[in-house]
């Protein structure tokens, strides 16, 4: 695919210097899943058109992506496309839908060993089979008009994998899990696959227009350490390695994120291979962290969603503690996992004021004492 150039000039670098280690004026803020359903104006959307119709329609991934940017204005310092991790299994042929109150359902996931051999060896024209994302990319950062920079993603290829043959959200991914053990050789080709068609997904989203990139390791906190190492790490080496090597190529260059959830025993692993950010959860202790990774990455995260039940003073002073343990260089302000659609949209203008207002007062602080 062609290499989009032709945008508005950001004006909002903070989260992409922050990523980089740089300091900043002061700490920038997005949320994962900022886009969605505790919004009123995304339900509204979300009456008229079902999940995947948002997600495979350019004009309303664009729409719903920017309803956030515009009701928090100033606030937030990044948006991110309106779309899904299973995006890519679709790719792959797979049926998924979204169950009311389930969640992600596939009616036929992959249950044979001759299943995961046949999905191995097949080719997937990514460029044609997620183009509808490409130009979701194209068309948002266009609409942006430089206010903030945009986030391209995809899942990691283990939590793919889960997906594909559980067919469902899991409390204990034991099938999935059964299968890396009784068949791993198998296993590992479908993983090699899956992280081929992940890293030429991410470059495209890059190449039209991304600004900057999260893979979402959801279930890696379902495996053993050794596990981890064996079934998900190797393929999250490949993938920033394998994209970094790309977009040099290409003169290109965008901050990668990691958000591996539950994955706190390798996050030092993590921090080796290449990513410039690693997003820690809600359950990670920030000094713990700090003391591992000895400033090798910056990070992001982790208030807790529920944070967001909280009244506002709670949620303010919560904020101040969280910016205090981080630090003000190489720090990106989030919730330690995603929005919750029962949150209440005030209480998240509530947390974004008060990240901006105490990380800006702390910066005009730190450059008095610079001065002086």
């Amino acid at each position: 695919m062609k290499l989009e150039t032709n945008f508005p000039i950001l004006t909002n670098d903070l989260i992409i210097r922050a990523a980089y280690g740089e300091e900043t004026e002061r700490t920038p803020v997005w949320l994962m899943r900022q886009a969605g359903r505790y919004l009123p104006e995304f339900r509204e959307v979300y009456k008229k058109h079902d999940f995947f119709t948002l997600c495979k329609t350019p004009e309303l991934a664009c729409e719903v992506t920017l309803q956030p940017i515009d009701r928090y204005s100033g606030l937030l310092d990044a948006s991110i496309i309106f779309c899904d991790i299973l995006v890519v299994p679709q790719a792959f042929g797979l049926d998924v839908e979204i169950l009311p109150a389930k969640g992600p359902y596939f009616p036929s996931p992959l249950k044979t060993l001759e299943d995961l051999q046949k999905f191995s060896k097949k080719e997937i024209n990514v460029e044609k089979e997620l183009n509808y994302v490409f130009k979701a990319i194209t068309l948002t950062r266009t609409k942006l008009n430089g206010r903030v920079p945009l986030f391209g993603f995809a899942g990691s290829p283990w939590t793919l994998f889960a997906y594909m043959v559980e067919g469902c959200t899991s409390k204990t991914w034991s099938v999935a899990k059964k299968w890396l053990f009784s068949n791993p050789k198998e296993c590992c080709e479908l993983l090699q696959t899956i992280t081929d068609v992940v890293i030429e997904f991410l470059i495209g989203q890059v190449k039209a227009g991304a600004q900057l990139l999260q893979v979402f390791d959801s279930f890696g906190g379902e495996l053993t350490p050794a596990m981890f190492l064996t079934f998900s790490y190797p393929y999250l080496q490949q993938i920033v390695t394998r994209v970094k090597s790309t977009l040099k190529s290409l003169n290109l260059k965008v901050p990668l994120f990691i958000f591996a959830k539950g994955v706190h025993s390798c996050i030092e692993s993590l921090s080796t291979i290449g990513f410039d950010v690693i997003s820690l959860d809600w359950m990670m202790d920030v000094k713990q962290a700090q003391l591992k990774l000895q400033g090798k990455v910056a990070l992001q995260g982790n208030a807790d969603p529920a944070l967001l039940f909280a009244p506002n003073n709670v949620i303010q002073d919560e904020v101040a503690d969280m910016l205090r343990n981080f630090g003000s260089v190489g720090y990106i302000a989030n919730l330690g996992h995603g929005m919750l659609p029962d949150h209440d949209p005030e209480k998240v203008r509530v947390f974004l004021q008060a990240i901006k207002e105490y990380s800006s007062n702390a910066g005009k602080k730190r450059k008095i004492e610079k001065v002086d």
